[in-house]
């Protein structure tokens, strides 16, 4: 009865400090852009920034980002074009969407926030890893509102397409962490972990880290590496962000749905006419580099660069370099 009384004042106390820093968060970091809801239920949060000078540069997250990944380029664009960053449904300050995450109800999505916010083609539309995938969707849907296309370090749509029984395995693990890491946000664990990590403490989140996704901790590990690159502020409202059960659900569905989307996307190649700029990490794997150069080789616009010294998130280890070639994008457009 002693267990079962602590354990039950444990799970309030827990829930009280997630329900407060839930309420702390809404008003310390509020939305920088605006909410626009589009078809499906969803509530999409939308930030512009810079000059209406066209074209406008459109910037699509990896698959558990948000616009937050663009934070050192955003700022870089906005001094030479309009840079519009955007939150898919549930991540980020996006509300979640009622409709299947299939390739075309998201692109509808972008297209639906784009129209609504009054943000003028053509678009010069720039994609990390998954957020490759669905630019290059819709440049396939919408030719005449797309300039131009900026991939960085896309995922592959071959593998994924095709997807082996270890790739799911893969994928069902991440998925299944996400939905315990949900529960556990729930009752204030992961805000606890998130804050002490950075604050500069490790023993304790790797603790539990550990204790939570057991073989995944690696993949936990890395992927907090990366948010680390990030400015500080970005770092905590990350942070913020993923202290909320829907962010953890949200990136669930997405991971489930990358086999499918690939599948979806590889019939949608990106218009011939349309300039294409592919940047890729330092440590993309030699299927994925031949990917990227018979999608070059099949096209007389199209440019392909391997980065010496970087991995996976380019834009956060290289922001000077994507930028550059955004612009070289943009002014060739105009």
């Amino acid at each position: 009865m002693i267990a079962l009384f602590v354990l039950a004042a444990l799970l309030a106390c827990g829930l009280l400090f997630q329900i407060a820093g839930d309420y702390f968060d809404a008003r310390r970091y509020a939305p920088p852009g605006q909410r626009i809801a589009v078809p499906g239920g969803a509530n999409l949060h939308v930030y512009s920034q810079g000059s209406l000078v066209t074209p406008t540069v459109v910037f699509e997250a990896g698959i558990s980002g948000s616009c937050l990944s663009w934070t050192t380029v955003q700022p870089l664009v906005a001094e030479f074009a309009r840079s519009v960053a955007y939150d898919r449904a549930g991540l980020g300050w996006s509300r979640g969407s009622l409709t299947p995450r299939t390739v075309a109800n998201m692109v509808a999505e972008l297209a639906a926030v784009l129209d609504s916010a009054q943000i003028s083609s053509p678009y010069v539309l720039v994609g990390h890893s998954f957020g490759c995938l669905l630019i290059q969707a819709f440049s396939h849907t919408y030719p005449d509102r797309t300039a131009a296309l900026v991939m960085v370090d896309p995922v592959t749509l071959a593998g994924w397409a095709n997807a082996d029984a270890r790739q799911l395995r893969r994928l069902s693990t991440g998925a299944r962490l996400c939905r315990r890491g949900a529960l556990l946000a729930r009752f204030g664990v992961v805000r606890a972990a998130l804050s002490l990590l950075i604050a500069g403490g490790t023993r304790i989140p790797k603790l539990v880290a550990r204790a939570s996704a057991g073989q995944g901790n690696s993949v936990i590990e890395q992927l907090i590496s990366e948010v680390r690159k990030l400015p500080l502020e970005a770092q905590r409202i990350v942070a913020a962000n993923w202290s909320r059960a829907r962010s953890f659900l949200a990136m669930a569905t997405y991971l489930e749905c990358l086999p499918p989307s690939a599948r979806t996307a590889l019939n949608m190649p990106v218009p011939a006419e349309i300039p294409l700029y592919i940047l890729s990490a330092a440590n993309a794997t030699k299927t994925e580099l031949a990917e990227r150069a018979a999608w070059v080789a099949a096209r007389k616009n199209a440019h392909h660069t391997q980065v010496e010294g970087t991995g996976h998130w380019l834009q956060l280890e290289r922001p000077e370099l994507v930028t550059d070639v955004v612009r070289e994008a943009a002014l060739r457009v105009r």
